[in-house]
């Protein structure tokens, strides 16, 4: 179900709860919406849907992925860039790194490690912020 875009700074500055596997409908929500907002947006999160869960969503070169409870486990190369957001109007300079490794579960809660890079690599660590309530 496409969803509307929580602006309520307050809301999204909370950090998220574990995703449980009741949670996976919310995975399906934000693809969906994220899919509605493709046109402007690479990436949410599941606060930005109005739900406070450890749950993010990105499109990765036209695929559309839902990660449950990620943490980014290893860093390389640091760098800054200017960013926006669904949620916050303006762009804001943020830390991110080129290569990251995630540890996360999927839709049936397995387990796995990956290493992203570039852009994908932004996209992620931007969605993983808003998880832990931070914002750019």
């Amino acid at each position: 179900m496409i969803k509307e875009i929580i602006k309520d700074e307050a809301f999204l500055a909370q950090v998220a709860e574990p995703a449980t596997p009741e949670d996976v409908s919310v995975g399906d929500d934000l693809i969906d919406t994220l899919k509605a907002h493709q046109h402007e947006c690479v990436g949410l999160a599941a606060n930005m849907i109005g739900v406070n869960k450890s749950i993010i969503a990105f499109n990765n070169e036209g695929y559309f992925w839902v990660m449950f409870n990620p943490e980014i486990i290893k860093t390389n190369k640091e760098y800054k860039v200017m960013e926006g957001c669904m949620s916050l109007d303006g762009k804001r300079e943020a830390t991110r790194y080129k290569t990251i490794k995630v540890r996360f579960q999927m839709k049936d809660f397995s387990s796995h490690t990956m290493v992203f890079k570039g852009y994908t690599a932004q996209i992620i660590q931007h969605e993983i912020d808003h998880t832990k309530g931070i914002l750019i």
